[in-house]
């Protein structure tokens, strides 16, 4: 920890650059990743939202600020603010840039001027930032060129980048349902377990659910509950390393049965167990019909 840094201070990250280059693609990255993001922050405001966060460095670990030349004139603050925040916070600077006519055709593909365009042309607009900004590029901890990046790679660096040592890539919630209650609107994939006898039908186990042992027995006793499980759980692998390559990280696999009570409760669970095991996978089950009637 810097000397004089306060015990919990949250890490700092500074992202600005070219303007088209994707400051709003990885300050999307970075929320998804948990920090807290403050977009075209002027520079004069750092300082009060250090304040701010000081207190809350727990809750609030990480803290990035998107500064850029939308601030006009302020944006000529930002070295200083940058300098009064490294005495009390871990501060980096990331720069994100593009070729020049990367940025004209991405202006004109969104029919916007540039910020700093004025009465010139888009190019005039992209030089002048150039010049203002080449000072913070020559002091960035990190340069991303976007040039030859789409946005799921742009968001895929960033996350390798900044992601927590150690924390999942991609979490996926199995979800429980009845059909009788409606598909959920959410869900990316569905696995229907109507094929399966319906513990419904025994008086012993009707009033029981999916959570308890006997009901979870019954249906695994069934012919082909573990060969349907095992099987659809190895088709999801690479359906989630696909998920993560293209930078989804939150997937809903849907699993059904006629009332959301029984069979769904049991297999949804027994789906997770076998995913529990996929790298840099999160898995959590939810169960949306288990309390209704």
């Amino acid at each position: 920890m810097t000397e004089g840094m306060p015990d919990g201070a949250s890490e700092v990250l500074i992202v600005t650059g070219m303007s088209g280059a994707g400051r709003s693609t990885a300050a999307n990255a970075l929320e998804d990743l948990g920090w807290y993001v403050v977009d075209n922050l002027p520079p004069q405001m750092m300082r009060p939202l250090m304040d701010l966060t000081e207190g809350a460095a727990a809750a609030l670990p990480r803290v990035a600020v998107v500064v850029d030349v939308r601030g006009r004139d302020l944006f000529s603050e930002l070295p200083a603010a940058m300098a009064a925040v490294r005495e009390r916070r871990q501060v980096r600077l990331m720069f994100l840039d593009a070729s020049d006519d990367v940025l004209v055709r991405r202006f004109e593909a969104v029919r916007r001027p540039h910020p700093l365009q004025g009465d010139g042309t888009i190019l005039d607009g992209i030089t002048r930032e150039r010049a203002v900004l080449t000072v913070l590029r020559e002091s960035a901890d990190v340069i991303i060129d976007t040039s030859a990046r789409n946005v799921h790679q742009l968001s895929t660096e960033v996350a390798d980048l900044f992601a927590v040592q150690g924390a999942p890539k991609h979490t996926v919630t199995i979800l429980s349902f009845g059909f009788k209650y409606g598909l959920p609107p959410d869900v990316d994939l569905v696995a229907d377990m109507r094929f399966l006898p319906n513990p419904f039908w025994s008086e012993e186990l009707r009033s029981l659910t999916g959570k308890d042992s006997q009901v979870r027995d019954f249906v695994m006793a069934q012919a082909g509950a573990t060969e349907f499980i095992d099987a659809y759980a190895a088709a999801l692998r690479p359906v989630l390393d696909g998920y993560q390559r293209e930078n989804k990280r939150h997937s809903v696999v849907g699993v059904g049965c006629t009332g959301g009570k029984h069979r769904s409760v049991v297999m949804a669970r027994e789906l997770a167990e076998r995913l529990s095991v996929v790298p840099d996978v999160a898995v959590r089950v939810k169960d949306r019909d288990l309390g209704r009637e």
